[in-house]
């Protein structure tokens, strides 16, 4: 005789029991699955806009303050940017067009080991003279010197001068005239002059055909990233500001530095 199957066979007391309590938690605590990947949407940060992405920002996170240095016996005032309080003096003098802001990524770091001095040159920036468009390297080196001077009168501490482009031209001159005791280093950036000098036939058709006003610094910011003068957003956003001023007639912003008045001057600047 064959075994009954055990479908059949009666479930013993102690199963009916697991059962009936197996039932009741499952419908106690319903069986949860793992959420998907795609159940949810992704966190993005927002959207910048434009005029978000190119916004100013203030100088003040990076140089610890700004001054102005009268010359004696002269209607000049020259801009400075400083930053740090021990160590050698870092004096940075910027290129053609630029401002003393253009250092501001660099003086952030620099001021941890030395003091920075970055200065506006003539005809740039916020500093004022009376003759802007006299930018001959006699004149520029000679501006260095009186503030240099000024600053510190006759018993200057270290200093290491740092130039870009026209800057470094001018840091140059001012070294090779040995009239700064002090000095301890010279650094240059951005000065080829077989290259400098071949492009200069050029430099007028660039400057004619840059955009010349801009409705706001937004604008200014932006136009400078696109085109390629400034690759870092972070330092167009400081220095750009410095580059630019108002013109009430025009109701926009305009080049501060009129360096198409000074072509006369370009060759000696190498």
């Amino acid at each position: 005789m064959e075994p009954k199957s055990s479908s059949t066979l009666a479930p013993l007391p102690e199963e009916n029991q697991n059962q009936d309590q197996n039932q009741n938690q499952d419908q106690d605590h319903p069986p949860t699955t793992a959420p998907s990947a795609f159940s949810s949407k992704p966190i993005r940060p927002p959207t910048q806009t434009s005029s978000e992405k190119y916004s100013p920002l203030d100088w003040k996170g990076y140089f610890d303050q700004e001054d102005d240095v009268c010359i004696p016996d002269t209607n000049d005032v020259f801009h400075i940017y400083t930053a740090g309080k021990e160590g050698p003096v870092v004096f940075c003098l910027h290129g053609g067009g630029y401002s003393g802001l253009s250092f501001a990524i660099s003086a952030k770091l620099i001021k941890e080991k030395a003091r920075v001095v970055a200065m506006d040159l003539r005809g740039h920036g916020k500093s004022s003279t009376e003759n802007e468009i006299d930018m001959s390297i006699e004149t520029l080196c000679s501006d260095v010197v009186a503030v240099v001077k000024t600053m510190y009168g006759d018993s200057p501490p270290a200093i290491v001068l740092v130039g870009h482009s026209m800057g470094g031209s001018v840091a140059v001159h001012v070294a090779a005239k040995k009239v700064l005791r002090s000095l301890a280093g010279l650094v240059v950036v951005d000065v080829v002059e077989g290259t400098a000098m071949a492009s200069l036939m050029h430099m007028q058709k660039i400057l004619a055909n840059r955009m010349q006003y801009f409705s706001t610094l937004e604008k200014a910011i932006e136009w400078n990233v696109r085109g390629g003068s400034l690759r870092n957003i972070e330092s167009a956003r400081i220095s750009i500001p410095g580059t630019v001023k108002y013109d009430d007639s025009q109701q926009c912003y305009c080049h501060r530095a009129r360096l198409q008045e000074t072509e006369q001057y370009w060759r000696g600047w190498y």
